[in-house]
Order: structure tokens, then sequence, then C-alpha cells
């Protein structure tokens, strides 16, 4: 497979001060979907705004498609119109996504400013609206919508551009169980389609319903384990370890009972 993303020895700290990754190496190859697991303040969501080119670490190299991106790489046009057209970033908070009046002009603002045209924004955003079932809100104030409507147009105003990647902060926060579901089978589809599809969370069940390679953040902001879904489903004791799982004691009929708990959406 392809090498579209790597970064080796990467860190970074909020003001120089406050870590947030710490000496992270990591390879994703086209067309797979890889995700970035660890509990909050881990440094997900630091590691996906590196990958997206809107905060540079402080050490390391970050390279896509064997291109090396920096502040000073993102001032030339091509690399930084290349990485923009070609990298979606599906937020955690569709509020921090979306600014524009209306859902199409949500859809027509990423096109427009990447330079296609005003009819093939057009064809671009009303043939995602179709897509996603969503073309009844074309004309709906952003404001006005619901969280999943809101989550549905964020995703929709990243798709209109055709990425060849999309990151995703945290797929399943903040919307109902039917967006969820609806989320995770579209991230599927896009992933049957080509797209390589690089997703954080700390819910297992979805690493175990999309079977992604995945890569384990600690809590000291660096990697404990990279393998596959099911090696990381496997190792119990691991999970407790990074603190994915804890024991969950109860009362049931007068009886203390103990079990593992994690963060789980969907059940078989």
């Amino acid at each position: 497979m392809e090498q579209i993303i790597s970064l080796k020895n990467i860190n970074y700290a909020y003001f120089g001060k406050i870590v947030a990754l710490k000496n992270i190496s990591l390879d994703v190859q086209k067309g797979e979907i890889f995700a970035i697991i660890g509990q909050n303040g881990s440094g997900k969501t630091s590691l996906l705004n590196i990958m997206n080119g809107l905060i540079h670490p402080d050490s390391g190299d970050f390279h896509y498609h064997g291109v090396r991106i920096d502040e000073k790489s993102l001032s030339d046009k091509s690399i930084n119109r290349s990485l923009r057209r070609n990298m979606g970033y599906i937020f955690q908070n569709p509020d921090v996504q979306l600014f524009c009046p209306t859902v199409l002009d949500e859809l027509l603002f990423a096109p427009l400013q990447l330079g296609y045209s005003g009819e093939e924004a057009i064809d671009r955003a009303n043939l995602t609206l179709d897509s996603l079932g969503i073309a009844g809100l074309r004309d709906r104030s952003v404001a006005m919508l619901s969280g999943g409507e809101k989550k549905k147009v964020a995703i929709a105003s990243v798709l209109t551009m055709n990425p060849e990647i999309l990151l995703v902060d945290e797929p399943l926060a903040g919307i109902d169980p039917k967006t969820q579901t609806f989320f995770v089978e579209l991230l599927q589809e896009l992933n049957h389609a080509g797209k390589t599809i690089i997703f954080t969370t700390h819910h297992l069940d979805l690493i175990d319903h999309l079977q992604p390679r995945v890569v384990v953040l600690s809590d000291e902001h660096t990697i404990q384990k990279t393998g596959s879904a099911a090696e990381i489903l496997q190792d119990e004791e691991f999970l407790i370890s990074v603190n994915m799982i804890h024991e969950h004691v109860h009362e049931h009929h007068g009886k203390t009972h103990k079990h593992y708990h994690a963060h789980y959406v969907f059940h078989s």
C-alpha cells in the first residue's frame, strides 16, 4: 500500500509549556481506516490538527505524500492547495465548523475558496445534499438546525471538496443514536469508495465496528501501542493500564458484582 501520511518523532506543547504530544511516530497508508484512541486530554485532537496543518510540531517531521509539511512549505501555494483540497477535517463540535448563513452557503464555501467555478461548486453542493439525504435543508439557516442536522451539514461541507483523506474528531460526540449510526455507515461507505479515514475516539465499540488499524495514546501523550482492532481489544490488561476500561462495581439483589466497563454505544 502507498504511504500517504508519515509522522516522525513529533513533539508539541501548547504555549511551549503544556505537553500535548511526545515523540509520536506513525504512518498511514492510502485507503485504510486508522484510529487514534485514548482518554480525553491524551493528545488525539492535537494530532489531527498537526495532520491538517492547523498547528505545527515543535520538533519532528510531518510528510504528506512524501512532501514535508511545515510553515515554510505551506507558504507554497501549490503545496497548500494540494493539502487543503485533499484533506477534509470534520470537527468534534459542528458549531466550530459552521459559520455561513445557510446550508447551501456552507457547502459552497470550500469549493469556491479552492478555485472551483461557481457552476461546479453548485453542482458539487447539490450532489452532496442529495447523496446524504439532506436536500430539504438546502435553504435553511444553519442556526436553526438540530444537532444531528448540523453534524450532517458539517460532513457535507467537507465532502463537497471530494478529499482523499477524512480526518474525523470523535465521530460519535454530541449526536443522537440515529445520527451516530448514519455517520458510522457513511464512513464505511466512503472507505469502501477509496477514501482514507483517520478518526479519534474513546469508544471501543467503534473500533470493534469499523476494524481500523489503531494507535493508542497514553495519559503521558505518547504512543503506548499500535495494532489491529482485534489485537487492541483483546488485550484487556493493556486497556485497563491506559484507562480505556475500568472496573465497575454495583449491587444486585443484595450481592456486590464487579465487571469491566468501557464506553460502548453499539451493541451486538
